[in-house]
């Protein structure tokens, strides 16, 4: 199958997790979603207009996604990095097939079969094809390599690349329709002169000001009365701010299980048991596998200069930055006990330059053996195009450059690449790695430093059983204590000690403070009724959590009480800045000099040059700019009520400049017109009142 294995080739299992999020959705029935009758909403993962989707059905679809995107790359989707990637794109293709692509057909858009089949292999290919690596070379679409791959489709008799076409079909659709789509909704948002005019001359003219403010102050203001009814009002004429998700207002003590004291010293005297083995052992890598605890991802092949242990350990730096060989005592820093061995010491480069080809298959190694003998210094890159099976990587534009590689790159590099680090300047060499064979050779580097390659054993000690069941007893001697309710809870932390944690969380909460993976505590908090009190929740196998619900809030908008004391600070604040401008109106009245304001208000006269209406500045009153951009220039405005303060000003000068362009404002207007097409699929989604539940069960 040798254009399956280009695009496992050409595809990190990132990418390729996309690849097969479509051509499952190709391979299901598109009615493959129904609601399922009698059952509750509360199984379901979410709801796209009137189709229900069901927990078990979704779930299915990204297990069949991943068992797709492992057929294609050779690799699974294991990590929940990459199963979050299915889960999120799944859920994307959703919507487009039950929302978006009918309500464009019900704006009168189509993409016909004979368009499509245009744009799959006809003079103007969509960028889905024309992008995609598997039909480019050099970089550029390449027509022969989409003719080779549906002739090699034509004699599969597994079916996979016809999968992969038909797949490509509907994405290529996919992509049409939002093409025309967002045409309509650009054409639909047109800027006409008059408005491009106003932008111009905003972003052109600036003014001078000259000010006395009056800060309004923290004090609280008796006479001022913000009314229920005024709340209310307030409310009912900005509801939509007031949108939230389902919540949770929850209080929770959570025991972490650490070792003791005892369980230190066990952990102690076994370390000093291996210490020799270590010390010695000419199978380091071996020993480290078997013994060592890894968090922090130490790799025996890595090169260490002066101070790059330190974050590890500071006496392992230390140990290492004055020793040139040798083993380090044991060190304990709290419950982890760490050894360190000096493996080698070398002068190496930070960074080298790379360049490769690479054999896939079979006979690999003995083209990689075949060719090393004619590459030569100025042949390599014709050679990489002829033979090596990367094409893409073309630093510089050369066929065949890496380009410049440090050993934090090398991770993302296949397992075999850390010879780099070491290897001579300009002496190719042959190389395996974990996809094939390479011809690799390293052409410069930086400045090489003294660096020391060291081995980091690490054993960090574990809670005995004995006291993984005292600090459960703590918590379940709480939980008994509260018997199920709200105050019997908070009495109990009271007299016991313990404090109590208060959170608001959704049904999308996973972590509680430092502590992640808390998943099952929030699903708890949602299931219960406010009042009630949790048994004990094991979290990580280390955490005990006793949790409590002390109020529920229902998606939807919040109510008028929840919000009151919000409003009602902000009307004081309007209140308050509208009575204090009314003050200084009548403190001021036949004032004709700002110099002659100040004194009356106990203040000074201020400047600010170069004010714009358009860019709002400086942090200028949002309010007084507006204000200025409405002056009359050389007389006394105001008093205004701004949002800090009460302004008395006069504008000074204005001067209009034309650094601002008919093409800045056509750049302008542009990225307007992308932040709106950017916003079509959320406010769609927001329109047809989309539920999205996914949180709920990941």
């Amino acid at each position: 199958m040798a254009a399956l294995e280009t695009i496992r080739q050409k595809f990190g299992i990132g990418a390729t997790i996309i690849i097969a999020i479509g051509l499952l959705l190709f391979l299901i029935p598109s009615d493959f979603v129904q609601q399922i009758q009698n059952a509750s909403s509360k199984y379901d993962v979410g709801k796209i207009g009137s189709q229900s989707i069901s927990y078990v059905e979704f779930d299915q679809q990204v297990k069949q996604m991943g068992s797709v995107s492992e057929m294609m790359t050779g690799q699974s989707a294991s990590s929940e990095a990459q199963q979050n990637q299915l889960r999120e794109a799944t859920w994307r293709s959703l919507v487009e097939d039950y929302l978006f692509i009918p309500t464009a057909k019900d704006a009168g858009i189509n993409v016909g079969h004979d368009e499509v089949v245009a744009l799959m292999n006809g003079e103007s290919v969509s960028p889905v094809i024309a992008n995609n690596p598997v039909f480019q070379e050099d970089g550029a679409f390449s027509q022969d390599r989409l003719v080779d791959f549906l002739q090699q489709m034509e004699s599969d008799e597994s079916g996979r690349l016809s999968t992969i076409w038909n797949y490509l079909q509907k994405n290529v659709k996919t992509f049409q329709f939002y093409n025309k789509y967002n045409a309509l909704f650009t054409a639909g948002a047109y800027t006409n002169a008059l408005q491009s005019a106003r932008l111009i001359a905003d972003n052109n003219t600036s003014a001078d000001v000259r000010f006395v403010m009056t800060p309004l102050g923290y004090a609280k203001d008796s006479t001022i009365v913000v009314s229920d009814s005024e709340i209310k009002s307030y409310y009912n004429a900005h509801k939509d701010f007031y949108k939230q998700q389902a919540s949770r207002d929850v209080e929770y003590a959570v025991f972490e299980v650490v070792p003791s004291e005892a369980d230190i010293a066990a952990q102690n005297d076994e370390f000093v048991k291996h210490y020799d083995e270590f010390a010695t052992t000419d199978k380091v890598r071996a020993f480290l596998q078997k013994n060592s605890d890894n968090k922090q991802n130490l790799d025996i092949n890595h090169w260490y200069k002066a101070g790059e242990l330190r974050s590890v350990n500071k006496d392992i730096e230390e140990f290492v930055s004055s020793h040139a060989s040798g083993v380090s005592p044991v060190i304990q820093d709290k419950e982890t006990f760490y050894a360190a061995r000096i493996l080698d010491k070398r002068q190496i480069p930070d960074s080298v330059y790379v360049r490769h080809m690479m054999f896939v298959g079979a006979d690999g190694k003995h083209l990689a053996d075949s060719l090393l003998p004619l590459v030569k210094a100025n042949n390599f890159s014709t050679l990489a195009a002829l033979h090596s099976d990367d094409k893409q990587s073309a630093d510089e534009g050369q066929t065949g450059n890496l380009g410049w590689i440090s050993q934090n790159v090398l991770q993302y590099l296949p397992g075999g690449f850390e010879s780099v680090i070491t290897a001579p300047v300009g002496k190719p060499y042959v190389q395996k790695s974990n996809i094939g064979w390479h011809i690799i050779e390293v052409t410069k580097t930086t400045r090489p430093v003294e660096k020391k390659q060291v081995a980091v054993y690490v054993k960090e000690s574990l809670a005995s059983k004995d006291t993984y069941n005292k600090f459960y007893n703590q918590a379940n001697t709480l939980a008994v204590r509260s018997a199920g309710k709200l105050a019997n809870y908070q009495a109990a932390c009271d007299s016991t000690g313990v404090y109590s944690h208060v959170l608001t969380v959704n049904e999308g909460t996973d972590s509680y403070g430092s502590i992640s993976h808390a998943k099952e505590v929030t699903r708890w908090a949602f299931d219960n009724k406010p009042g009630k009190v949790s048994n004990v929740i094991t979290v990580e196998n280390n955490y005990f959590f006793v949790v409590a619900v002390k109020a529920a809030h229902k998606e939807g908008y919040s109510k008028v009480n929840e919000v009151a004391e919000g409003i009602r600070n902000q009307l004081y604040q309007e209140k308050h800045a509208a009575k204090r401008a009314s003050e200084v109106a009548a403190e001021i009245e036949g004032l004709n000099t700002l110099e002659a304001v100040a004194e009356k208000l106990g203040s000074s006269v201020s400047t600010q040059d170069d004010v714009t209406f358009a860019s709002l500045s400086r942090q200028l009153d949002p309010k007084f700019v507006g204000a200025i951009a409405a002056a009359k220039e050389g007389v006394i405005s105001g008093p205004v009520a701004g949002s800090y303060g009460v302004y008395v000003f006069e504008v000074s000068g204005r001067e209009t400049g034309e650094h601002f362009t008919e093409e800045d404002a056509k750049s302008f207007n542009e990225r307007l017109a992308s932040y709106a097409t950017q916003m079509i699929i959320p406010v769609m989604m927001d329109d047809a009142d989309v539920k999205d539940n996914r949180a709920r069960f990941y």
